[in-house]
């Protein structure tokens, strides 16, 4: 018996010391990840030179394959809601998205690395000024589809609607062209865009204001005790900090 009891908990000290087992099954780390036309919090580019995605979630994504001792693979989508939808369907172990019910009752969420708040872009000479005048009817308002920025304006819209897109480079073409008023992003990608678009100013203010954090597909409750734990020590540890700095977000708080 006694024997048995040292075996046990030998097996036991085993389990609790291979987390890659619960949270990445098998055997590699998959972790979603949204691609975009310019870099924050969430959103990651495309290296000009390789293809290959760089960005804030890479960086905790390549943190927590190390952690865990298993290779990692990129999983990746051209938003939030495709990564949102990736978890449900089993096609991602981890993911990195902002954070809403709609999306709570489809992932579980651990710790926000980052508070996002989100607001419009408007156009150089753009007589909109503030969020209110975004609201006036015949304002065209564009937002990417499945996301919780674009369900968000929406909702704060009583006099006008929010017209969805896939990806986010579409939001910049339409600004570009002229064929939008006002796109609705986070307040970083918004001023990565701005860069590009002279003259284009984002509005004071925000409709949204919520975290972006780490999440797991539903029922995997091990692999989310795992994952909160891995983020509350990237935040304390300076992983997050760096992470952020890499991708140009210097003055991009880390959550507490």
């Amino acid at each position: 018996m006694k024997f048995v009891a040292i075996l046990l908990s030998l097996l036991l000290a085993g389990c609790a010391a291979s987390p890659s087992k619960e949270v990445a099954p098998g055997g590699t780390l998959r972790v979603g990840i949204g691609v975009g036309p310019v870099p924050s919090a969430f959103w990651t580019t495309r290296d000009p030179a390789s293809g290959e995605p760089r960005g804030v979630t890479v960086e905790l994504a390549r943190a927590m394959a190390k952690d865990l001792g298993v290779p990692l693979r990129l999983v990746a989508y051209a938003n939030s809601g495709e990564v949102t939808d990736g978890g449900p369907k089993g096609e991602w172990d981890v993911a990195f998205m902002p954070v809403d019910d709609l999306r709570a009752r489809m992932v579980d969420f651990g710790p926000a690395y980052y508070l996002t708040e989100s607001t419009y872009l408007v156009a150089a000479g753009s007589p909109i000024r503030t969020l209110a005048d975004v609201d006036r009817p015949g304002v065209r308002v564009a937002g990417v589809e499945g996301t919780t920025t674009a369900r968000s304006a929406a909702r704060s819209l009583k006099n006008n609607t929010v017209k969805t897109y896939r990806t986010a480079d579409e939001l910049f073409e339409l600004m570009r062209s002229g064929n939008a008023d006002a796109i609705a992003l986070g307040r970083e990608s918004l001023a990565g865009m701005q860069a590009k678009l002279p003259g284009s100013r984002i509005l004071d203010g925000h409709f949204q204001a919520t975290g972006t954090a780490v999440a797991v597909p539903k029922g995997r409750s091990a692999a989310l005790v795992y994952v909160s734990g891995f983020v509350k020590k990237a935040k304390k540890d300076g992983t997050v900090r760096k992470a952020l700095d890499s991708a140009g977000l210097k003055d991009s708080p880390v959550a507490p």
